[in-house]
């Protein structure tokens, strides 16, 4: 598993996705552990914390809900054995038996959550805001329709949330992360050096004569594999794109007009208007509540009567589909300005509704939106070409026809890519162009071959087929193809060695009490200063190497290493140490704190959550597991 998950995290893909784990689940694999783990006791239960099951069919789906929301976030599908070398199964698994054992405490600690309560989450909820800053209902249908979620079951799931919040939050009351602590690292990441330095470059590397050819040679034989020509494919492609596919339409204003007085409800400006509530748990409450309103007793006054703030009653600027409620919907947009509603029975119980101001809303005209609307319906037109087109393509390629032919008879274009490397480069070393962004063609190419019937990838709601047409294989290049380069790279190792040797000569001089201004007179350089950086800066001039050397010694330390190339190493020495005091009331520490109590939050919700996994009892089936996350089917290939 250890060498999949560092094989796996090798390239951007992996990195990215092990960099994103930690957001999309609760708390870490190490944190949470698990109580118990047997096997066989059929294959319809994975997991039982305390009275809660958790069947193969149920973590299946969550399992595949998580590996296509990550697949989403990066444009690409994860394969299962992706998910399971980045520890993902594992991952998902203990969230799930985490957040089963939170729920069951929840029901054994009779905790709840009002609906009023839920509903006030998910209206000021900022993902579900739209443009206008305030709750837009259809994209909160969107997106928790994107995450796999039906309006019911995410109600549902936040109110589960919620409960885990009062128990995380009762738990963690009173961290409080040491003085000492926050002073130590606020006083590493504070920290600062100055330097005095001089830069050898290849100018003090002297005269370097032209190698013998023996020595080319010789050089040229112990470093082959630099030089070695790379795998190149010949690839050719079909790109059936909406944006592409929109080229061919030609929207008349005709068409446009008709689509206009269509959508005219779509395109305009809805009203919005300032909204108020208070949800009360009875009928008989919210008519005892109605009843006292008057001149001298407001909306706000009954608000506070229940306990309730400014901020728990306002709903803001809203549009009427901007409403979860569609009964109070219709009633908060029937009333006039500063209107105040009778009783409604609603979803989350009975609510009063008040209005405050009201913005009427607007309708364009055609010629306001013409350009847009034409873009759009060429894109609709495009998009249902692409269908066509995808299945007629599909079907000459089921009859043996390759890319290119395939295109030439449906009338596509087809690009053909005589030679690419594993890198995206031409023979010439320049990066190919014109390839889709987001097909990732050439790292499909190299794990394809000539002849293979490449699936066809989706990619901006179109499709990318490929061929591989040919390999030129990697091989060893003789040295005189390479003659030059060779050439170049001998004399550069040769200034390199002797730069270092410098640079090395001239740090022990000053480590024995030598002037760093007497040896730069000495060898012709000019001493260059430094204003005081942190261990995490950018310094001009200085690699990243050598800032992290300057944090290892003390003040008057020397040293050396390599510049920003070969051809240049710094000798340096250290001129000032400064850490500054600690400011407790500054941004910069309050932020340090934040981070700090963040790690000690996790770090004991993990234990209690292993407590309660313990004492509760927790039974994991790892039969079942394998045969969700399709390890089975995988140790039986």
């Amino acid at each position: 598993m250890l060498r999949g998950i560092r094989k796996a995290s090798s390239n951007w893909l992996g990195k990215t996705i092990m960099s994103v784990v930690m957001g999309v689940l609760i708390l870490s694999f190490a944190a949470w552990g698990i109580a118990d783990v047997f096997k066989g006791y059929g294959q319809s239960t994975l997991a039982r914390i305390g009275s809660t099951e958790i069947s193969t069919d149920q973590f299946r789906q969550l399992y595949t809900d998580k590996l296509q929301q990550i697949g989403r976030q990066f444009g690409r599908p994860l394969t299962s054995e992706q998910a399971r070398a980045f520890g993902l199964d594992r991952q998902v698994l203990q969230q799930v038996v985490a957040e089963a054992a939170l729920d069951e405490d929840a029901r054994r600690k009779g905790l709840g959550v009002a609906d009023a309560e839920v509903m006030r989450q998910i209206v000021n909820d900022p993902n579900f805001k739209g443009a206008t800053g305030t709750f837009d209902a259809p994209r909160f249908q969107q997106l928790i329709r994107s995450l796999g979620y039906t309006e019911q079951r995410y109600i549902a799931e936040q109110r589960k949330v919620s409960l885990r919040r009062q128990i995380a939050g009762t738990v963690t009351a009173g961290l409080e992360p040491p003085k000492t602590l926050i002073e130590a690292l606020s006083r590493f990441q504070n920290e600062t050096r100055a330097i005095e330095y001089v830069k050898i470059d290849a100018a003090q590397a002297g005269t370097i004569e032209a190698p013998s050819p023996e020595a080319l040679a010789a050089y040229f034989e112990d470093h082959k594999t630099q030089f070695r020509a790379p795998e190149f494919r010949k690839v050719a492609f079909v790109a059936m794109t909406p944006d592409e596919m929109a080229k061919w339409s030609v929207v008349t204003d005709d068409d446009a007009k008709k689509v206009f007085e269509e959508r005219k409800d779509r395109l305009a400006t809805p009203e919005h208007r300032q909204l108020s509530q208070i949800v009360f748990p009875t009928a008989a409450e919210a008519q005892a509540g109605r009843a006292k309103l008057n001149d001298t007793f407001s909306f706000a006054d009954l608000a506070k009567e229940r306990n309730l703030t400014l901020s728990d009653i306002d709903l803001g600027m809203v549009t009427k589909a901007g409403i979860i409620d569609p009964a109070v919907a219709n009633v908060a947009f029937s009333l006039a300005p500063d209107g105040i509603s009778q009783p409604i029975t609603g979803r989350f119980g009975i609510t009063l509704i008040k209005v405050g101001k009201i913005e009427p809303g607007n309708t364009p005209s055609y010629d306001s939106v013409a350009v847009a609307l034409k873009r759009d319906l060429a894109l609709e037109r495009a998009r249902a070409a692409i269908a066509d087109q995808h299945n007629k393509m599909e079907d000459e390629r089921g009859g043996g026809s390759n890319v290119v032919d395939a295109a030439k008879k449906l009338g596509l274009n087809s690009v053909t890519v005589e030679a690419v490397d594993r890198s995206g480069r031409t023979p010439d070393g320049q990066p190919v162009t014109g390839i889709p962004a987001g097909s990732d063609i050439v790292s499909k190419a190299f794990a394809s071959d000539v002849g293979v019937d490449n699936d066809a990838m989706q990619i901006g709601g179109g499709y990318v087929w490929f061929d591989v047409l040919g390999v030129t294989p990697s091989r060893d290049r003789a040295l005189e193809e390479v003659k030059d380069q060779v050439a170049a790279r001998w004399r550069d190792d040769q200034i390199s060695t002797r730069l270092r040797g410098k640079a090395v000569e001239m740090a022990k001089k000053l480590e024995g009490g030598g002037k760093l201004a007497d040896e730069a007179t000495a060898a012709g350089l000019k001493v260059e200063t430094t204003t005081p950086f942190k261990r995490d800066a950018s310094v001009p001039n200085l690699s990243a190497s050598i800032v992290e050397a300057v944090f290892r010694g003390t003040k008057d330390a020397a040293g050396q290493g390599q510049g920003a190339t070969g051809a240049e190493w710094i000798v340096y020495r250290v001129t000032d140490v400064t850490a500054p005091p600690v400011d407790m009331a500054s941004d910069e520490v309050k932020k340090l704190k934040e981070t700090l109590l963040r790690g000690q939050t996790d770090e004991q919700v993990a234990q209690y959550v292993t407590r309660i996994e313990s004492q509760i009892g927790t039974k994991i089936n790892e039969d079942a597991v394998a045969l969700a996350t399709g390890a089975t089917n995988n140790a039986n290939n």
